[in-house]
Parts: structure tokens; sequence; C-alpha cells
């Protein structure tokens, strides 16, 4: 008598996937059975209260307070008028060889600087006023100029 070719493990993993499969199947089923077919507006709708928090409930109208929508600001705030765009700081390092070189701010922040943009012959230890730009690597001080 010739042995089965299959082996007894092959036919219970068989008979375990089969019975898996099944069950997926008869779950997907009941979760379409028991599927509401369709919510009304009502229950889709969100509401925000007074404080910005999203809830399901209209907001009372007693608590409602009118908003210009001039005075709602997106993003960065507008830069005020009243700032100086002129700096001042002193000279930390320079470099005569190549003609750069850093500017200590007063509030301790480092700029880098180019001979270009100065007006004078420069020196480490210096105080001077300067304009910052945005530059290709970050902030770049312009227009340094000694102070009198």
């Amino acid at each position: 008598m010739a042995k089965s070719k299959e082996t007894f493990n092959k036919r219970e993993k068989e008979k375990q996937r089969q019975k898996e499969k099944r069950e997926k199947r008869e779950k997907m089923e009941e979760r379409r059975a028991n599927q509401p077919k369709g919510r009304s507006l009502d229950e889709m709708m969100a509401y925000v209260d007074e404080d910005g928090n999203i809830t399901s409930t209209p907001p009372d109208p007693r608590k409602m307070r009118a908003v210009n929508a001039e005075d709602i600001e997106i993003g960065v705030p507008r830069r005020s008028e009243t700032e100086d765009p002129l700096k001042e700081g002193k000279i930390d390092y320079f470099d005569s060889s190549k003609g750069f070189g850093f500017i200590l701010q007063t509030d301790g922040t480092k700029v880098f600087f180019h001979i270009n943009q100065t007006t004078y012959p420069v020196r480490e230890g210096d105080v001077v006023n300067f304009t910052v730009e945005r530059g290709p690597k970050g902030w770049n001080a312009v227009d340094v100029a000694k102070k009198q």
C-alpha cells in the first residue's frame, strides 16, 4: 500500500487556513448586516463651541461674541513699523586675509559680515552699526559702519 504524499501536518494547516477564512467571511457579513445604511445630517455635523473646541452639540447663542475678521491673524504677525532696522554690535572676529568676520550683537548673537559690506577699514573690537539681511547660509550684516 502506498503512502499518502500529504502529511498529517500539512492537512492540519490547510484545515486551519480554511477555518480562518470562513471566520473572516462570517465577521465581514456580520459587520455588513449591522452597518447603519445612512446617517442623518444632524448626526454628521460638528460644531465649534465658544472656547474653540469641536463638539457634537450646537453652541449656546447667548455665549456667542462678535469677532472682527480683520483682527484674526493667520501666520506670522506683521512687523511693527517702530522697530529700528539699524542694529549695534562689536566686531568679535575679523580675518583680513579672507575678508570676512563676525559681529557680536548686543543680544549675544553673532552675525556674519564680508569686507565688501563695510565703509571703513575694519579692526577687531570696533563698535559698529549695521542692518541684517537673510543670506543663503543665514543672517548677514550689511551696511556696516563704525559708530560715532
